[in-house]
């Protein structure tokens, strides 16, 4: 790539040309003929890429911790109990996303590089009645990738509504909302979506409408309130203007041309390519000598790879290396552990070429910082990955 580096953080990331391209439109009005359609197309996209055709899709301008504030603020009234279950940041984040709002909540947290268990969750969720869960499905500060739908399906069981933060899965990992018994999804446009930095998507069931429509105290929240954004959700649907507040126009018409590329690559066909280039990945940063923050390969996400600095070695160097090679790589979020890994973002248009680059990249830099290691290893482990796959 000349002229630019690559950006292979965790969001943003790499961008389609035609998406670029729907982003540098001329701005129309929000209530044109010609822009109604696009955001009634977006939302009707959205039911297929969430897989929930009976949910009600939320567009709002705003990044993935409105999208969970939006969750919240309207399911969540004051002594409500609310289950978190996390494994890294983002999990605490929503802890303290609920609280803000009057919940009591009860975290469960994993140690570092693992999961909370099936029978962990289903023993605390049997000890009293809560209003919700929330579950992280990839943990964009560790790379832990959960199973939500053995959780979803707890929550089902014990009358609970269960939030999923999509913010660095959807359409990078398998989402089946409606068959999984999810009540929301959500994300943010700037990761696996494919679309620059400034939507908040939302996928509401059916029964989390009902309890939010019966709920007995206003919304504490007046921008996030779905009593002001769900008339211009439905008015858009039915192709008719609306107004609550001024949507962002070429985002939208960004989104809707990143949602027609992930369908017409297909769902299943979509999170297979990740899942094969995220092993292949791996198997290129192992034979790096390095190792990943996840306890297993089983644990890691499909959208991200959380890697330690090898000993003895500064992070910085390798950072400012990989930079000075033309790839931009993101440094660790943990606190505790913040100056000890990096990451490296792998979803949306990513291609086995984005990350042969990151990997040479990597190879040169830590070659140049003395890390002992065999050269090329890690480039012929990626490819014979990619060779080896059924894809």
């Amino acid at each position: 790539m000349k002229g630019r580096k690559l950006l292979m953080i965790p969001g943003p990331i790499e961008f389609e040309p035609e998406v670029l391209q729907a982003m540098g439109m001329a701005t129309t009005s929000h209530v044109a003929p010609g822009f109604i359609e696009v955001f009634a197309n977006s939302l009707e996209l959205m039911r297929e890429v969430w897989k929930a055709p009976k949910g009600q899709p939320f567009i709002v301008a705003g990044t993935g911790t409105l999208a969970m504030d939006m969750a919240a603020c309207n399911l969540i009234e004051k002594d409500d109990s609310v289950l978190v279950i996390s494994t890294g940041y983002f999990g605490k984040r929503f802890k303290d996303i609920m609280e803000r709002y009057g919940a009591t909540t009860t975290i469960l947290e994993a140690p570092l590089g693992e999961v909370i268990s099936l029978e962990a969750i289903e023993r605390e969720l049997k000890t009293k009645q809560y209003k919700a869960l929330t579950i992280t499905h990839v943990d964009t500060s560790t790379g832990i990738l959960v199973d939500p739908e053995p959780i979803a399906k707890l929550a089902t069981k014990y009358n609970t509504l269960s939030i999923l933060d999509g913010v660095c899965s959807v359409a990078g990992e398998a989402i089946d909302q409606e068959e999984w018994g999810l009540d929301v999804v959500l994300t943010g446009s700037q990761k696996a979506i494919g679309v620059p930095p400034g939507l908040a998507l939302l996928m509401v069931s059916e029964k989390a409408m009902k309890v939010w429509n019966k709920r007995k105290t206003p919304v504490a929240n007046y921008y996030s309130d779905w009593q002001n954004w769900l008339p211009v959700m439905r008015a858009y649907e039915e192709r008719k203007p609306s107004y609550f507040g001024t949507p962002p126009v070429n985002l939208i018409v960004a989104l809707e041309t990143s949602l027609k590329i992930i369908c017409k690559e297909g769902l299943s066909e979509r999170v297979i390519r990740h899942q094969v280039l995220a092993n292949a990945f791996r198997a290129g940063i192992t034979a790096l000598n390095l190792e990943i923050l996840p306890k297993t390969n089983h644990l890691a996400a499909n959208t991200l790879t959380a890697v330690y600095y090898p000993k003895g070695i500064d992070g910085t160097a390798i950072v400012t290396k990989m930079a000075n090679n033309n790839v931009i790589v993101a440094g660790g979020l943990l606190s505790d552990i913040k100056t000890s890994y990096f990451r490296i973002g792998h979803m949306g248009s990513v291609s086995p070429n984005d990350l042969i680059a990151v990997l040479s990249a990597l190879e040169r830099s830590l070659s140049e910082l003395g890390h002992q290691m065999e050269l090329g290893k890690c480039l012929a482990a990626f490819q014979n990955e990619i060779l080896n796959s059924k894809v």
